[in-house]
């Protein structure tokens, strides 16, 4: 959970359901330290819900040299330090932006903030299922591009860069078609599996 749903009576309700939470809370929000455990961590309360408390601290370097450095605080209804270690819980949190990069890669890169076009129920559901189809097809060419690079990992590929390769060589396409193909080997040359620009990771 991202941060801002730390109400007491929304995570009240969350675990009462039975499922484990972690999630950010608000940097203001006092947290009393009832046991320190051994990988830094501590158990706490947050309203009726007993939690444990993870302070983490991001540091970001990019190509460049320039670094950047972040903290927040996770609190988990997992509170098994040993079955659960810190590293591991900060780690999976991080995750969780994979799925934010997505919509904003949807909302903002493809759409550029616009809304959809149609005027009626069937049109709409036509333009969201071609936006993902795009959006899944310049993320499978983003695959292969980083797999041409052993030990790219495809998530240091620039949507951005992918899209503005593929809308390149469409364009191309249309002047000469005989250069079909060219879109998928202009990710590789551009290089795609690497970010070439800095991206501070959201904290």
């Amino acid at each position: 959970m991202g941060q801002g749903f730390d109400a007491n009576v929304f995570l009240a309700a969350v675990a009462g359901t039975g499922a484990q939470f972690l999630g950010r809370i608000r940097a203001n929000r006092r947290t009393p330290v009832l046991v320190r455990l051994a990988d830094g961590s501590y158990l706490s309360v947050l309203g009726s819900v007993p939690v444990r408390i993870v302070e983490a601290r991001i540091v970001v370097t990019c190509k460049d040299g320039t670094s950047f450095t972040g903290s927040y605080r996770l609190a988990t209804t997992l509170t098994d330090a040993r079955r659960y270690p810190a590293g591991a819980l900060v780690a999976l949190y991080h995750q969780r932006w994979e799925h934010e990069s997505t919509y904003y890669a949807l909302r903002h890169t493809l759409l550029r903030s616009r809304v959809l076009h149609s005027a009626d129920p069937a049109g709409v559901e036509q333009e969201l299922w071609a936006q993902l189809a795009l959006y899944q097809a310049l993320r499978t060419v983003m695959v292969e591009a980083a797999e041409s690079r052993p030990g790219t990992d495809p998530d240091r590929c620039g949507f951005t860069t992918a899209l503005h390769t593929a809308r390149d060589g469409s364009v191309n396409l249309a002047a000469d078609p005989a250069i079909m193909g060219e879109t998928s080997s202009g990710l590789h040359r551009r290089g795609v599996g690497d970010r070439g620009a800095c991206r501070e990771c959201p904290a």
